[in-house]
């Protein structure tokens, strides 16, 4: 991509990101004007893959990297990746003098045949040297291990799933996260919003959590709640549908929280 084209291509994400308005609320709102040129750029990036940039109209991945204040220079763990939709965004925020590590669990031993390996789904991206700051990590969540000194801890659409892992203690895997978070590092946690009042109910049947029941777990675990994004909150979902159910899937009431490690 030419100079003169990424330009362009992060003027039209600054326009659309003006025309979505006010999407921060709680501590630390922000108006969407204040979206950081390099996170503009990393959405812009032409060697994102064209299955990545499909989703961005559902995802508004600019609003939600701001809302987590990654910046050049960060370390950072995503745990969980997936297909590694943040993680290419992640690695371009950083830049080279940051690092991302994509912590992932080993393949279960009784998974299917046809079932891909965690760390597998991301050799596309390892092998690719345009995503050198970018190293594999895995760890099983019960055992986690994570390097020290960590700017940010991301998880997008899976912290629901910690409460589906057999004798997981999730508090104490919150524990582990604060602990290898440097002082002021934050936490961010997005997930599928479940009814309100249904606490850990959902998670292994509509793969949904409820927000509030995520709050008071990890403030528990010594964390600060700071603030809490509305860029991917939907209104119009009951909150009764698998979030794979093709009548929802993509447009599911999401929340975004900010917490941060006491200093």
């Amino acid at each position: 991509m030419t100079r003169a084209t990424t330009l362009t291509s992060v003027a039209a994400l600054v326009t659309a990101i003006a025309a979505a308005g006010g999407v921060y609320a709680g501590h630390g709102s922000a108006s969407a004007l204040s979206t950081p040129t390099y996170t503009l750029r990393a959405v812009g990036d032409s060697a994102r893959p064209e299955a990545d940039t499909q989703r961005d109209g559902d995802r508004h991945p600019a609003l939600t990297l701001a809302f987590s204040g990654v910046k050049p220079g960060d370390q950072v763990a995503e745990l969980i990746p997936g297909g590694g939709y943040f993680t290419r965004l992640l690695s371009a925020v950083v830049g080279p003098k940051g690092k991302v590590y994509a912590v992932v669990p080993p393949r279960r031993p009784d998974a299917p045949a046809d079932a891909p390996d965690p760390a597998a789904r991301l050799q596309p991206l390892t092998s690719d040297s345009h995503y050198a700051n970018v190293s594999v990590i895995v760890s099983k969540p019960s055992q986690l291990e994570l390097p020290r000194g960590l700017d940010l801890v991301w998880t997008s659409q899976n912290y629901h799933d910690f409460h589906n892992v057999d004798k997981l203690d999730v508090v104490e895997f919150d524990r582990k996260v604060l602990q290898a978070l440097k002082p002021g590092g934050v936490y961010l946690v997005l997930d599928h919003a479940a009814e309100k009042g249904s606490r850990f109910r959902d998670t292994a049947t509509l793969h949904r959590i409820d927000p509030e029941a995520v709050k008071k777990e990890v403030t528990s675990a010594g964390f600060k709640f700071e603030g809490a994004s509305a860029v991917l909150r939907n209104n119009d979902d009951p909150h009764t549908a698998k979030v794979f159910d093709p009548a929802i899937r993509g447009h599911t009431d999401q929340f975004i929280f900010r917490f941060r490690k006491p200093r």
